[in-house]
């Protein structure tokens, strides 16, 4: 073991350089700190190894080492060893069963940042902002990211339990959902009215841009454009890029910086002429996040979109996943540079606060009622109120016309308070746009 550990520090030593004679004396200082931090870990890991209660192999003290550095870094960077590197694999290249919810971790707890339209979480209930407590019956503190998700996914038709902590509710909640393979339509098209174009976009897949252009094509009448990226977890940067390209013509969407601010990557938007005037409301809550995020606080700083709802995650972080042995069996996700809007702020921990504050649930309407008549109509609707009673009218039972799914009626915007706010300011803007 000390001979291992000898030949470690001797290789650590070199690649600092300390042994160059003509180094100048902070280098030499630095290459002495480095040499006393790694010294100490040596140790550690040696005196882990010989006095630990239960015999444990050198191999397992470094994986633990590692688990432990990747988690203190930040809540995205991670450790993934041959069991979570090949999950990840699988989540990447083939079907999965899944629940259908994005999680990060906030504060040292796993949250949902949104769940997926139309999925199993979806439709069990779950909600942007639960801390999960459990997962089945294991308890998610100290758990890293890539464990929960790990636990969450499984084959198709299993049941599992999250035990779920949620703001307005007095005391934990158990929902039981079925697993099944996820199968995400990431664009949706409505129509509000003769002149509103209602587009969601549920997350940020190869497919959204295709998307969005395809519904604007189909829809050549509308005035306005409400953009709906409430709990959309994000996705791809590129598609976030080509979402803002369609709304404005020229200047930087997104920059990402790194350690080293001079190696600063710029995205800029190309000239289109197609929708730089149509005036647009954007939708948001605390479930969009990282894309949903930059497309957000783009249109805002451009002032191409008023944006509505609430603050959103704050998820503004770059990874990249890297491999560290030589049969890249085993790698690290490490957070390498964080995104800034064209104002330049960061969206990292802070989110984008909307312009308009609107919270969701039922929008503030007049309750229907039969007595509300004109004084016109009261000699009339009296006469109808004594035929109830004679017995003489009797009520005929009507079915309900079938609704149009690219519709969006005035009984659905009362049902939306979020998305009522924003078309009747979008309303307002297409009146000034005249």
């Amino acid at each position: 073991m000390k001979k291992i550990l000898s030949l470690f520090i001797l290789v650590s030593l070199s690649l600092t350089g300390c042994y160059a004679k003509e180094e100048p004396k902070n280098k030499q200082e630095d290459a002495q700190t480095r040499f006393e931090s790694l010294s100490k870990l040596t140790q550690v890991i040696s005196t882990v190894e010989k006095y630990y209660v239960d015999e444990i192999k050198l191999q397992e003290i470094v994986n633990k080492a590692l688990k432990g550095l990747m988690q203190e870094l930040d809540a995205h960077s991670t450790y993934m060893d041959k069991k979570y590197f090949k999950e990840m694999q699988i989540q990447t290249a083939g079907e999965f069963g899944g629940l259908g919810i994005t999680v990060g971790m906030r504060d040292g707890a796993l949250t949902v940042i949104s769940p997926i339209d139309e999925t199993p979480a979806f439709h069990a209930g779950v909600e942007s902002g639960d801390i999960i407590l459990k997962i089945d019956q294991k308890s998610t503190l100290n758990m890293t990211l890539d464990e929960a998700v790990g636990l969450m996914r499984g084959k198709p038709k299993t049941k599992i339990e999250l035990t779920v902590v949620r703001k307005s509710e007095t005391k934990p909640l158990k929902i039981e959902i079925i697993r099944d393979i996820i199968k995400i339509q990431s664009v949706y098209a409505k129509t509000i009215g003769d002149d509103i174009l209602y587009l969601r976009v549920t997350s940020f897949d190869k497919k959204v841009v295709d998307g969005l252009t395809k519904a604007i094509k189909e829809n050549k009448k509308f005035k306005g454009i409400i953009l709906d990226l409430r709990n959309n977890p994000g996705g791809l940067l590129t598609q976030a890029i080509g979402v803002v390209d369609l709304f404005v013509d020229k200047g930087v969407i997104v920059s990402q910086k790194g350690r080293e601010e001079e190696k600063e990557e710029k995205f800029n938007a190309n000239y289109s002429n197609t929708l730089s005037k149509v005036p647009v409301v954007t939708l948001v809550n605390g479930g969009s996040a990282s894309a949903s995020e930059i497309v957000a606080g783009a249109l805002q700083d451009h002032k191409r979109s008023v944006v509505v709802g609430q603050k959103t995650f704050g998820k503004g972080s770059v990874q990249v996943v890297l491999p560290i042995t030589s049969d890249k069996s085993e790698g690290i996700k490490l957070t390498i540079a964080k995104y800034y809007l064209p104002s330049g702020r960061t969206i990292q921990a802070t989110g984008v606060t909307p312009d308009i504050e609107a919270f969701p649930g039922k929008a503030v309407a007049q309750e229907e009622s039969e007595f509300q008549i004109k004084e016109a109509d009261l000699k009339k609707h009296l006469k109808g109120e004594l035929e109830k009673v004679d017995g003489k009218s009797k009520k005929e039972a009507k079915r309900e016309p079938k609704k149009d799914k690219k519709i969006i009626t005035k009984e659905d915007l009362v049902k939306d308070n979020q998305l009522k706010i924003g078309t009747d300011i979008l309303k307002s803007l297409i009146i000034i746009n005249k």
